[in-house]
C-alpha cells in the first residue's frame, strides 16, 4: 500500500506546487491572460510524469504556435463565407477530437481546439487580438514547461513507480460517436464568442473543457460530472476569493492556491477515496482557475466584480446543462438505431 500511495502522493504534491509556483509566476511577470499559464501547468502535470528536455519543451511551445494559429487561416472564410466558414470548424473540431480518441496525443488535441475557437473568433473582430492571444498563450505555455523539471525536482518520481495508465482507445464507430457529440458541446460557445470575442473568450475555453470531458462521460453520469464538476469549481472559485479578500499579497495568492490544489489533488489521485471521476476534479479545478483569473482582471480594471462572476457563472452552467443535453440526446439516438433491425 505504502509502495502504491508513494507516487500518487508525489504527483498530489507536484500538481499542487507546481500549478501555484506557475499561478504566482504568471502574475509577478504580469503575463497577458495571466490564468492561462497555471492552467496549462495542469495540464502538463496531470498527464505527464516525467519532466520535458529542453528540446521537447520548445518543440512543444512552437507546435502550440502553429496549432493555435490555424485559426489564423479560417479568419478570412468567416469574414467572407461564414457559412462555409462554420461549417468548416465543425469537421476540424470533429477530427480534432477524433484524433485524440484515436490514441492521439490528448495536449494536441486541446492545442487544436484552442486554435481552431479562440483565435478565430478573436481574429474575425480584430486580427491584432487574435496575435495577442496567440502571444498569451504560447508565454503561458512556455512558462509551465519551464515549472514543470521544478515540480519533478521537488516531488521527484520514485523509482520504479509504473506510469499512469494510458486512456483506452473507443472502436472507430463509438469513437466517431463521441466525438461528434464533442464537437456539438464546443460549437455554440464559439457562435457566442463570435458576437463578442473579448467578453466571450473565457466561454470558449471552459466548452473546450467540457468537449474533452464529454469524451469519458457516459449518459448515467453526464449530469454529475459536466454540471457537478461546474459547480464545484464555481464554489472553490468563491471561496478562494473570500480567502484571498483577507489578505491580498502575491504570496497569499500562492498559498491559497497549493491549498486548493492540494485538496483537489487528493481526490484526483485517489488519495481520499471517492466515487468521483479524476476527470470530475480537474475539471472542477479549471474552472476555478478561469472564473478567479477573470476576477481578478475585473477588480484590476475597476469592473463589478460580483456582477461580472454571476454572469459568467451562469453562463458556464447552461454550458454545462447543453453538453449534458448533447450527451442524453446522441447517446439516446445512437442506441436506437443499434436497436433496428440491421443496423
Amino acid at each position: 500500500m505504502a509502495t502504491e500511495r508513494g507516487p500518487r502522493a508525489q504527483r498530489a504534491m507536484r500538481l499542487a506546487s507546481g500549478s501555484a509556483l506557475c499561478l504566482a509566476a504568471s502574475y509577478a511577470l504580469g503575463l497577458p491572460l495571466p490564468f492561462v499559464a497555471p492552467l496549462f501547468a495542469l495540464f502538463l502535470f496531470a498527464r505527464l510524469d516525467r519532466p520535458l528536455s529542453p528540446k521537447a519543451g520548445l518543440g512543444l511551445t512552437l507546435v502550440v504556435i502553429l496549432t493555435t494559429g490555424s485559426g489564423l487561416l479560417l479568419i478570412p472564410l468567416l469574414r467572407h463565407a461564414p457559412f462555409s466558414g462554420v461549417l468548416l470548424v465543425g469537421l476540424c473540431l470533429f477530427l480534432a477530437f477524433r484524433h485524440g480518441l484515436g490514441g492521439g496525443n490528448a495536449l494536441l488535441t486541446t492545442f487544436l481546439t484552442v486554435g481552431l475557437t479562440m483565435i478565430s473568433a478573436a481574429g474575425t473582430t480584430d486580427f491584432g487580438l487574435a496575435l495577442l492571444v496567440i502571444a498569451a498563450l504560447a508565454q503561458g505555455l512556455l512558462l509551465a514547461v519551464l515549472v514543470l523539471p521544478v515540480g519533478h525536482w521537488l516531488f521527484p518520481e520514485p523509482a520504479g513507480a509504473r506510469p499512469p495508465p494510458a486512456e483506452p482507445r473507443l472502436p472507430a464507430a463509438e469513437a466517431n460517436w463521441v466525438a461528434l457529440r464533442a464537437a456539438l458541446v464546443v460549437l455554440p460557445a464559439w457562435l457566442l464568442a463570435l458576437i463578442d470575442p473579448a467578453g466571450y473568450m473565457a466561454i470558449i475555453l471552459k466548452a473546450v473543457g467540457l468537449g474533452q470531458q464529454s469524451c469519458s462521460a457516459t449518459a448515467r453520469d453526464a449530469a454529475r460530472e459536466l454540471i457537478g464538476s461546474t459547480l464545484l469549481g464555481g464554489l472553490m472559485a468563491v471561496l478562494f476569493w473570500w480567502a484571498l479578500g483577507l489578505f491580498v499579497h502575491l504570496w497569499m495568492f500562492f498559498l491559497w492556491m497549493l491549498l486548493f490544489g492540494l485538496l483537489v489533488a487528493r481526490r484526483l489521485y485517489g488519495l481520499a477515496p471517492t466515487r468521483l471521476s479524476p476527470g470530475f476534479w480537474l475539471n472542477g479545478l479549471v474552472t476555478m482557475l478561469i472564473l478567479l483569473g477573470l476576477s481578478v482582471e475585473d477588480s484590476a480594471n475597476g469592473k463589478d466584480v460580483y456582477g461580472a462572476f454571476a454572469l459568467r457563472m451562469g453562463l458556464f452552467v447552461a454550458i454545462s446543462l447543453y453538453a449534458w443535453l448533447m450527451v442524453y440526446l446522441l447517446d439516446r439516438y445512437r442506441q436506437g438505431r443499434l436497436r433496428q433491425p440491421g443496423c
